[in-house]
């Protein structure tokens, strides 16, 4: 059995593992690289022929997951894409977005490299390559073995976000358990990761593998003060968030604070299409739901709105709250502030001291995002320098991936000392400071694969 890395090594982008095995092709996600410019010039780039991929088995519906499935499609593979139903519900809206998303951004970006004597980029894919991927999913239900050629492989509840996935995979007499993203534990709305069955070899992401997170109760005061105190200034609070699973979360969360007599008359605007589409996906699927939740559902209909909630689809309704100047809250995508929405709030809000940004969600290196986080006096917004006045609040822990102590717990299991543990989707001097725990905890072999090399086991 040979893995080759495609992606997400020694970087937290781009998830992608080649397996070959008993003479057939298969990957462990297909996702898009995001962030910095650099990055995202390593999309066309693979080290297989897409038609000989046999086949996919996708972890869940985040575009650093699923992101080149569409590339891959064009490029001539004609296979199934396993997944869960509600994962596969997921994924079309997160494609479709990322389509039209990237034909709207080429344009811009394009003139720009051509002004700095760079070649145009090329479109790696386009809305109808999303639709043609749409025929190859396959929906799989959680716990079942499912059998191609030499390859069985089942699928536990990864507690990352709704429907996602860990594999457990038997090759070749040996088990291998692939992450995905691993929950954070004590979520709102989806249940908690599930422990796999001890494997030969485990490949696993290290996101957050250096820090231990604020307990859920300890950030929802954090957010709830957050928000007060900047209600008290006068100011907006502007929410970059991530369409999937972390807009739901804050939804949640802002519903029970007004239940609860703790939210002051304000809008709470979703600005998102994307949020809002993946808002009714969540009602789809109550299988995935914590069963808490589940109940709430059932009792009254709705998990989600309240009287102060307005969902703006339209860009006019999104460039009409540039001017609403009372208390508000706006949810905007997207989370890493590299586009959508959110840009066009922070240019307008960014420079006034009275407001605030409450980043929820984790900052890739040359991410807008990642610039204020850590004290960007000015950031630049659609060519234009913008100064950064407002308060910063920094809350992990409503992070959707496990922090360190709850991977050594997950990886306890998972792996034992004749294990190989692979550390993927995370920084190498996050992975150099994990890795150390790894083999004193559990006694296994690490590795940490640089992009595009092999490890045969």
């Amino acid at each position: 059995m040979r893995i080759t890395f495609n992606g997400a090594a020694q970087v937290v982008t781009g998830s992608c593992h080649l397996v070959e095995v008993g003479g057939i092709k298969f990957l462990l996600d297909c996702g898009l690289f995001q962030g910095s410019e650099e990055l995202e010039e390593l999309n066309p780039k693979l080290t297989f022929d897409p038609e000989e991929v046999d086949f996919v088995i996708l972890s869940h519906g985040h575009l650093d997951h699923c992101g080149r499935l569409p590339y891959l499609v064009k490029r001539g593979f004609r296979g199934k894409i396993y997944a869960t139903s509600g994962t596969i519900d997921i994924s079309r809206l997160i494609l479709m977005d990322a389509a039209q998303v990237q034909e709207e951004q080429l344009k811009t970006v394009n003139r720009r490299r051509l002004r700095e004597g760079k070649r145009p980029r090329e479109l790696l894919y386009t809305l109808d390559d999303v639709f043609d991927t749409f025929h190859l999913f396959r929906s799989c239900e959680y716990h079942r073995w499912y059998s191609v050629g030499p390859v069985k492989f089942r699928f536990l509840d990864a507690g990352h976000i709704l429907c996602s996935e860990s594999v457990e995979l038997e090759v070749e007499g040996k088990r291998v358990v692939f992450s995905g993203d691993i929950g954070n534990r004590g979520k709102p709305l989806i249940r908690d990761p599930e422990y796999p069955h001890r494997a030969d070899v485990v490949i696993m992401e290290t996101t957050y593998a250096n820090r231990k997170h604020k307990s859920f109760e300890e950030s929802v005061k954090e957010f709830k003060e957050a928000i007060l105190s900047t209600f008290e200034r006068g100011g907006v609070v502007l929410i970059p968030t991530f369409a999937l699973e972390r807009a739901q979360d804050i939804l949640y969360i802002l519903k029970k604070m007004y239940e609860a007599g703790e939210l002051p008359p304000c809008k709470v605007f979703l600005d998102s299409p994307l949020a809002i589409s993946i808002t009714q996906t969540f009602r789809r699927h109550p299988e995935c739901l914590e069963e808490r939740v589940l109940r709430e559902l059932r009792e009254r209909g709705d998990i989600f709105n309240f009287p102060y909630l307005e969902f703006t689809r339209r860009v006019e309704d999104s460039k009409r709250i540039n001017d609403y100047r009372g208390r508000a809250i706006i949810i905007a995508g997207n989370g890493m502030c590299t586009g959508g929405r959110i840009l066009h709030h922070l240019k307008h809000r960014a420079w006034d001291e009275r407001n605030a940004i409450i980043f929820v969600g984790y900052q890739a290196e040359g991410t807008i995002g990642r610039q204020i986080v850590e004290g960007a006096k000015k950031v630049k917004i659609f060519n234009e320098t913008v100064a950064v006045k407002l308060k910063v609040y920094t809350i992990n822990g409503f992070s959707s991936h496990a922090d360190r102590p709850q991977l050594l717990d997950w990886v306890r299991r998972a792996a034992g000392r004749d294990s190989q543990v692979v550390l993927v989707h995370g920084e190498k001097p996050v992975m150099e400071v994990f890795a150390p725990d790894v083999m004193r905890e559990v006694g296994a072999r690490v590795f940490m694969p640089e992009l595009y090399t092999s490890l045969t086991f």
